[in-house]
């Protein structure tokens, strides 16, 4: 058998792994993304997309002097000719370089509809609109046909395309750009162009400046907004250190009698956003300092947002400070100064870094367009040279062109010319013989002999070189610049307010149904036992609070849960029952409710005598399912906690429902943060089963304990409570005949 027999059919494809192919595959993709899609050209800060709009639009004939086309022709031309993917995604980018509120520097003037700062993406569609190229779109176009870039075919290699277009500014930094690419991303801000300029001629003066020193020219970043840059100078001077980072701009306020007007957003904020994020917290009452809000932006106010507060006691800066946190009214901004250098490689680049590259491009894109003017006004010199001759020698040339059959070849061997110039000579026409041309020629040679000098000085010279670099740049920077539009006014980070601060504090009666239904009624004037209850239901317990507090509840077990006051709902309905805010265990109700400042004290106990005492805070928590706060033996019920004023004065007092009432200074008892407690009040052993405490109360020296039996009330002021004063635990006293049934007890400042 033959080798050939042995050997795999070839039909005309190879074979490999497919883990091999989809790893090659891949690794070209993520290639093609990085260098031919998302990251920009250090040079010329563009991507190819952009980079192939201006550039068939200058093709076009579009310059900022023409009048403009459709730009439906311009995408034609790119994706005909230049960059053949979706129609859409590039008449967005062209859009892109055409809005003011998205690039700082517009590359592209548009008529028509070219979207809003409210919603970028409603432009109109290509059909409609017009474009054509802006007048600082010269400082990269300005010298494309000076042999300063290189050419690479089409996609289809039918015509030529720049490989970059030779930039006279650092555009990459005045405009800015982003970018996602495989495992890598870019967000360049856009800066001033006053600034950037200053700074590259501060790099060409001094090599060794070091990005502190470019910083004081570079202040940071300048956005197509007014709204205010907050970031401290010393973390964007470490931003531009480091190449990464990020920057938090505000928008810009001021008061108009009692209105605040919002004035400036921050870069691509859209109004109407904004808006609704503030009226999403007036739905939700998270803004009660707020009465109304109102656009007013038009075109001689393109952002103007009224906020109408509820009185002239708001303080502005407090509610603002609130916004900033909890709206986009504040922004942070990524900062990844990742772009494609001289060398093709992706790098994240610092200040100094990225400069200096930008002016060893410009450098080198000088050099070029002088040599190739160098080379065109020798090659000019030459022809002159040999048309000089012609005029010299005139009536010679005349004869050897009537009389030669190959007057070329005789002109060159008579004259010692070259080809180029016998071509030369023979093309002139006859009106250019005339004796004022010799004028001109030996005018215009005087004229190149001196250009071509100074060429081959600034060639010679590095120092002449960086000087006309320098003017240039100090020219486009006088031609185009301006002032800042982003201030730079260094602030702490805005930080929301406390959810109690956005409420105004106003008295509220809690109620608490025997069923677990919780509503709120403004004012403590108010009468719980005469509300509406559903059916079968009736009140439990009531307190008097404040909208700004929060209110607890203990169930069965002894488990506390709290929510904010000016969270429930009004007492002109049922309420909502608790177990939809609060998931206590199965069949445990509630049974108490209290409600304080956090550092308020309560005493809380249980119906088989054991109390402490404990702070309001204790009782508080985010938990829905609670905290354990107090112990309870076999039996026993949560007593309604009792509100204390002065541990050091107060008297404690609870009653069983024999009649008997023991009173003690509150001192006396131990302050916890859970547990059981010492005992209050003694309950023979054989009456445990029947005999329970009733309630509670604590007595300031100032007060008086009310004493509620059926209809009627026994009121005891702090000096008659001397009687049943007692040790603590002890059996107490026991109340009069017919006032030994008590159904509540309560205190009377």
């Amino acid at each position: 058998m033959t080798d050939d027999a042995i050997r795999p059919a070839f039909h005309g494809h190879e074979q490999i792994p497919l883990r091999e192919y989809a790893e090659r595959a891949y690794l070209d993709y993520s290639m093609y993304v990085v260098l031919d899609r998302a990251l920009p050209f250090v040079g010329d800060g563009l991507k190819p997309v952009q980079r192939r709009i201006v550039y068939s639009m200058s093709e076009l004939g579009l310059h900022a002097a023409s009048k403009p086309k459709k730009s439906a022709r311009t995408v034609g031309d790119v994706i005909g000719k230049y960059h053949p993917h979706g129609d859409s995604a590039c008449y967005e980018a062209l859009v892109l370089m055409a809005q003011p509120f998205s690039y700082r520097y517009p590359l592209i003037e548009g008529q028509g509809n070219f979207g809003s700062s409210d919603d970028p993406k409603s432009f109109a569609a290509m059909r409609y609109t017009e474009s054509k190229l802006s007048p600082i779109a010269e400082v990269l176009l300005g010298e494309l046909g000076q042999g300063t870039v290189d050419w690479t075919p089409n996609f289809d290699g039918t015509l030529e395309e720049p490989t970059w277009l030779p930039a006279r500014l650092p555009h990459l930094l005045l405009n800015g750009t982003t970018g996602i690419a495989v495992g890598m991303a870019t967000d360049v801000p856009p800066h001033n162009l006053n600034e950037v300029v200053s700074a590259c001629v501060r790099l060409l003066d001094d090599p060794d400046a070091s990005v502190r020193d470019l910083c004081e020219h570079v202040r940071g970043p300048d956005y197509p907004t007014a709204a205010e840059i907050i970031t401290p100078a010393t973390d964007l001077q470490a931003i531009y250190e480091t190449g990464t980072g990020s920057v938090r701009a505000r928008g810009v306020f001021v008061k108009e009698a009692a209105n605040i007007v919002i004035t400036q957003l921050p870069y691509q904020v859209s109004p109407s956003k904004v808006i609704e994020q503030i009226a999403a917290q007036m739905r939700a009452k998270k803004l009660p300092w707020l009465e109304d809000i109102r656009d007013e932006s038009d075109h001689a106010n393109p952002t103007r947002i009224v906020l109408v507060p509820r009185s002239n006691r708001v303080d502005a800066e407090q509610l603002m400070g609130h916004l900033f946190a909890t709206t986009d009214l504040e922004k942070s901004y990524r900062v990844n100064l990742n772009v494609i250098g001289l060398d093709g490689r992706p790098q994240v680049k610092h200040l100094k870094l990225l400069l200096s590259e930008w002016l060893t491009f410009r450098q080198d894109t000088v050099t070029r367009r002088l040599k190739h003017r160098l080379d065109k006004v020798e090659r000019r010199l030459h022809l002159l040279e040999g048309l000089l001759v012609a005029f010299l020698n005139l009536d010679e040339v005349i004869r050897i062109i009537r009389t030669e059959d190959e007057p070329k070849a005789a002109l060159i061997a008579r004259f010692a010319l070259s080809d180029e110039q016998a071509d030369y000579i023979l093309d002139t026409r006859l009106k250019q013989l005339a004796r004022l041309e010799e004028m001109k020629i030996r005018g215009e040679q005087d004229d190149l002999d001196q250009e071509r000098d100074r060429l081959i000085a600034i060639l010679g010279s590095k120092a002449k070189l960086k000087k006309l670099v320098k003017d240039e740049l100090l020219a486009d920077a006088k031609k185009f610049g301006d002032a800042r539009r982003s201030p730079l006014v260094a602030r702490e980070a805005a930080q929301a307010l406390d959810e109690t601060e956005l409420v105004a504090s106003e008295p509220m009666t809690v109620v608490l149904s025997e069923k677990g239904w919780i509503r709120a009624a403004k004012g403590h004037d108010i009468d719980p036992a005469s509300l509406a209850y559903r059916d079968g239901d009736g009140l439990l317990a009531a307190v008097r609070a404040r909208s700004t507090q929060q209110v607890a509840f203990l169930d069965a077990t002894g488990r506390s849960y709290s929510t904010a006051v000016h969270t429930l709902p009004s007492a002109r309905g049922n309420g909502e029952p608790l177990t939809g805010r609060f998931t206590p265990p199965a069949g445990a109700g509630f049974q108490a409710v209290a409600s304080g400042d956090l550092d308020s004290r309560f005493v809380v106990a249980s119906s088989h005598g054991y109390g402490f005492v404990t702070r309001f805070e204790n009782l508080t928590g985010r938990n829905k399912a609670g905290k354990a706060l107090l112990s309870l033996s076999e039996g026993a019920r949560v007593l309604q906690p009792a509100a204390v004023a002065d541990v050091a004065a107060d008297r404690i007092v609870a009653v069983t429902s024999a009649g008997h009432v023991l009173a003690f200074p509150l001192a006396e008892l131990p302050e916890l943060d859970k547990g059981k407690g010492n005992k209050l009040i003694e309950i023979p052993k054989a009456k445990r089963g029947t005999e329970k405490v009733v309630a509670i109360a604590v007595v300031p020296p100032t007060g008086k304990l009310q004493v509620k039996s059926g209809a009627r009330t026994m009121t005891l002021s702090f000096r008659e409570l001397d009687e049943y004063v007692g040790a603590r635990g002890s059996r107490g006293g026991l109340l009069p005949r017919g006032w030994q049934k008590v159904d509540a007890l309560a205190v009377e400042a």
